[in-house]
């Protein structure tokens, strides 16, 4: 886990980890990482149609094993397993991680579940490069994942060209923000959906006030805004719905349980 340096400020603190976040990617482009040689198919199901007609709570689940913030989650086994007990709970949605560093994605991961599901997909990584929404395409995803802060703090260069990019493969475009700033800078774009990360980056703390925040006093955009991070219960759900989020991206809390499905249908029934 990455520490709280003593001594240092917020600004640059916040910088070693989206450098570092930005470096494992540029390292997993160089080892050949996203070189994906096939094509598959990816979902007939238009993720954002499938939040807007769910009477339940619209829950995106990730395939995840390890994280920065929490080093082991769930020791790697089949994902494709575990994606389909995600499904049976309700889930609308997959995220799989394909960044191998610090998260232990895979982009074979992605594909295993890929070739066994239909539900629609988000390739989980730090975009630095558009060589990743080329494996995105490849893969079959339906989204992408852009950090704003990655493009606000130059780690990557042209946000808006990237999302063109991607449009232009057939992707819709997540952006994640976790300030007000970000949020208000990723409205600005032509995303597709609109993420708000509860996880505070300086620190890998969470609080799930981080989306009431953003939203309040926000003039609530037509585009589907998904809360992300921390959410473990159902009440957890049903506050973030209250906050104004849309849909929810669900990882460690749903990976840690011995019972998949129904940690995800408990969730999904909340509302």
């Amino acid at each position: 886990m990455w520490r709280h340096k003593q001594g240092r400020g917020v600004e640059e603190q916040l910088r070693d980890v989206l450098d570092k976040l930005a470096e494992n990617s540029q390292k997993a482009i160089n080892d050949g990482v996203y070189e994906i040689e096939y094509q598959l198919a990816k979902s007939d199901k238009n993720i954002i149609n499938e939040i807007r007609n769910n009477s339940h709570a619209s829950l995106i689940t990730e395939v995840k094993f390890s994280s920065p913030s929490q080093g082991e989650i769930r020791q790697a086994s089949d994902p494709v397993i575990i994606a389909k007990s995600m499904v049976e709970g309700g889930a609308i949605g997959l995220s799989v991680l394909t960044q191998p560093y610090l998260f232990g994605g895979s982009p074979k991961f992605f594909a295993e579940v890929r070739r066994h599901v239909k539900t629609p997909m988000l390739m989980k990584d730090i975009v630095v490069d558009k060589v990743q929404i080329d494996a995105a395409e490849r893969l079959g995803a339906d989204i992408v994942l852009l950090i704003q802060s990655i493009f606000d703090r130059r780690l990557a260069k042209g946000i808006d060209e990237f999302i063109d990019y991607a449009h232009k493969k057939n992707l819709l475009v997540l952006i994640e923000s976790h300030t007000k700033q970000e949020f208000l800078d990723s409205i600005m774009t032509q995303s597709d959906l609109l993420g708000i990360n509860n996880r505070n980056l300086d620190t890998l703390e969470i609080d799930l006030k981080t989306t009431q925040v953003i939203l309040k006093e926000q003039k609530k955009d037509n585009r589907i805004i998904i809360s992300e991070s921390g959410i473990e219960t159902p009440q957890d759900i049903r506050i973030l719905t209250q906050y104004g989020a849309d849909a929810f991206l669900v990882g460690s809390s749903v990976m840690r349980s011995r019972d998949i499905k129904g940690s995800v249908s408990s969730l999904v029934l909340a509302k």
